[in-house]
């Protein structure tokens, strides 16, 4: 079993969401973290504030679809604190669309989804994850770490109408962990280094607990333990993930017994 006392995590998007309560809960548990984010207003205020429950955060600007950004984060986590044992790359978007959008009278095709709408999703959903692991795998081998890739993945990932570039990226991180253990595994790398991910259902973040009221009732009407899912219980599972060593290579939701119909 693995303890999150003295260890090091790197999680990108930790200025907020999931991110940010990721990081606030590794520092309170006695680790360091070094959080990433395209945002430097936010990556600054986020600093300052996670500064007051420990001194042990570094930061870095990073847009997680530049290599150079990314190969700059895990060398920083390394230069501050020594290894890298958790990477978290949480770091993503939505870009909601039809693939094509009819007119109701007609029948006839009024409308596509760009190829900027989809790539921009794609970039960072699933580019920027692939760039973030990749990098910081490389620092985790050569400085003999040990820990855990976790991936977020998301109930999306079974196909939601509206969503083929985020379906599509999320489908992406569920079946990472199953080529990422294999290869690990081949290197004789996998006792030390696992990929799991977790993947949430609606979960309560600011963003959405900002929408409109009704929007909110029509999404908890779909969840059967009748709330939307609290960024702390993500959390809570990404740090048993951590800490129990036999967890690798597979993807576990949790969604509060969601279960999308054939609609979406």
């Amino acid at each position: 079993m693995l303890t999150v006392k003295g260890s090091v995590a790197v999680i990108t998007g930790g200025s907020g969401g999931i991110g940010r309560v990721l990081a606030e809960y590794w520092l309170k548990e006695g680790g360091k973290v070094v959080i990433a984010d395209v945002q430097e207003a936010a990556l600054l205020a986020a600093e300052s504030e996670m500064k007051e429950i420990s001194a042990d955060v570094a930061t870095v600007l990073c847009d997680v679809t530049s290599e150079e950004d990314n190969s700059k984060l895990a060398k920083t986590a390394i230069e501050r604190f020594g290894a890298i044992n958790l990477v978290a790359p949480f770091a993503g978007i939505t870009g909601d669309g039809l693939l094509i959008k009819t007119d109701r009278e007609t029948g006839k095709v009024v409308g596509k989804m760009s190829l900027d709408q989809f790539k921009k999703v794609i970039d960072i959903n699933l580019t920027g994850v692939f760039l973030t692991v990749r990098e910081c795998v490389e620092q985790m081998v050569n400085h003999d770490c040990r820990g855990l890739i976790c991936l977020v993945s998301s109930t999306g990932s079974l196909g939601t109408a509206g969503q083929i570039n985020y379906s599509s990226s999320k489908a992406a991180m569920s079946v990472m962990p199953k080529v990422l253990t294999a290869e690990f595994f081949r290197r004789n790398l996998a006792d030390k280094i696992r990929c799991m991910a977790v993947a949430p259902g609606y979960v309560g973040t600011a963003m959405v607990k900002n929408m409109d009221e009704r929007v909110i009732g029509k999404i908890i009407e779909q969840v059967p333990i009748g709330r939307l899912i609290e960024p702390e219980e993500v959390v809570s599972l990404v740090a048993e993930l951590y800490k129990n060593e036999a967890m690798a290579g597979e993807t576990v939701f949790i969604h509060g017994g969601l279960r999308l119909g054939s609609k979406g």
